[in-house]
């Protein structure tokens, strides 16, 4: 697949993968100076880069697992989305859930781009929907979370 990025200034970097089998291609900051994150803050961080992503795909913004176990630091919202028909910048909005005030240095690498496939739906209002086994069952209804599913084999 061909994904066209274009640079938004001269310090952007652009996206790479960490190795040659992983889904994500990081994002770094593309900063002037260090970001100060307080506890609790979020922040919006520049990549400097937009793309064009091919119709029938998204951009998933998703954590760094070493920015996140080590910093505290994760996307504000989980999982940012860039649609197939945006163009502007993409900006990593980053909120540090640590106690303690953490640091964005320029060019740290802040989050992960992964490319997705979506499915266009069109919704259609009814008076009823079909009846399942679970029906309107909500959060816990299939059971605890000690369930035998996940219990190790000893």
């Amino acid at each position: 697949m061909r994904v066209e990025v274009k640079r938004l200034s001269s310090t952007a970097v652009l996206p790479v993968r960490g190795s040659a089998q992983a889904a994500g291609y990081d994002l770094c900051a593309d900063i002037a100076e260090p970001l100060a994150v307080a506890p609790g803050e979020t922040v919006k961080v520049e990549t400097g880069l937009a793309f064009a992503i091919p119709d029938g795909y998204f951009g998933g913004i998703f954590a760094r697992s070493g920015l996140s176990t080590k910093k505290g630091l994760r996307p504000a919202n989980c999982t940012g989305v860039v649609d197939s028909d945006y163009r502007g910048p993409v900006i990593v909005a980053l909120h540090n859930d640590s106690a303690a005030a953490r640091t964005i240095e320029p060019g740290e690498r802040i989050a992960q781009l992964i490319l997705l496939p979506y499915l266009a739906a069109e919704f259609e209002e009814v008076e009823a929907l079909d009846e399942t086994a679970r029906g309107g069952g909500g959060f816990g209804s299939t059971g605890s979370g000690g369930s035998s599913n996940c219990s190790r084999k000893r």
